[in-house]
């Protein structure tokens, strides 16, 4: 059956292997007996490179607690396209890294008009990869399947239309299989 699909697929398309995957899309696959562990060390190295901040200190978290972050009118403004690549970049990384889902989600809400603050907070979610550039999601091979789901919501802390923000995650046993975060649509 495999071999069937194989040849199929090498005869539509054009393909090198159809053998274990172990990288794709910039997504890392280690394949253990007992789990499979995703994540996206080389492609945190190389975006480190692109936006030349090989140098920067490590941070111990993705944002503070009281970040600040609200869409200022005034301010320095900073290079749009820059920041939009910037946050294009750590939205990609939320493949694997649910961890800098809400701070990479709140950076994006404010891509159209950046300032300097907003890129400041970006750059802290950059070097706080740096301090733990493999961390991704381990899948361990199991045959339970209980499903548990967790969620969060900050209760209007936009400053902006003082929207809630939620997030929320499931696992099936151990293995994280879905995450969110997202700003309501009304006011809570």
């Amino acid at each position: 059956m495999v071999d069937e699909f194989k040849d199929v697929m090498q005869k539509r398309f054009k393909m090198s292997s159809l053998s274990t995957i172990s990288f794709f899309l910039w997504l890392q696959v280690d394949q253990i007996e007992k789990c499979i562990f995703l994540h996206q060390t080389k492609y945190v190295a190389d975006i480190f490179s692109w936006f030349k901040m090989e140098d920067e200190r490590v941070a111990k978290n993705p944002l503070s607690v009281n970040h600040g972050i609200t869409p200022e009118i005034q301010g320095e403004k900073f290079n749009q396209t820059l920041y939009q690549a910037i946050i294009g970049s750590l939205m990609y990384l939320t493949a694997s890294r649910p961890n800098i889902m809400f701070a990479t989600c709140l950076c994006a809400r404010y891509q159209a008009n950046p300032n300097a603050n907003l890129m400041l907070a970006a750059k802290k979610i950059m070097i706080y990869l740096k301090g733990a550039p493999s961390l991704g999601l381990w899948y361990p091979r199991k045959d339970e399947f209980e499903l548990t789901t967790y969620s969060d919501y900050d209760y209007g802390k936009c400053k902006r239309d003082f929207k809630s923000t939620s997030g929320s995650c499931q696992f099936l046993d151990s293995r994280l299989i879905s995450w969110q975060c997202k700003k309501q649509t009304a006011v809570a």
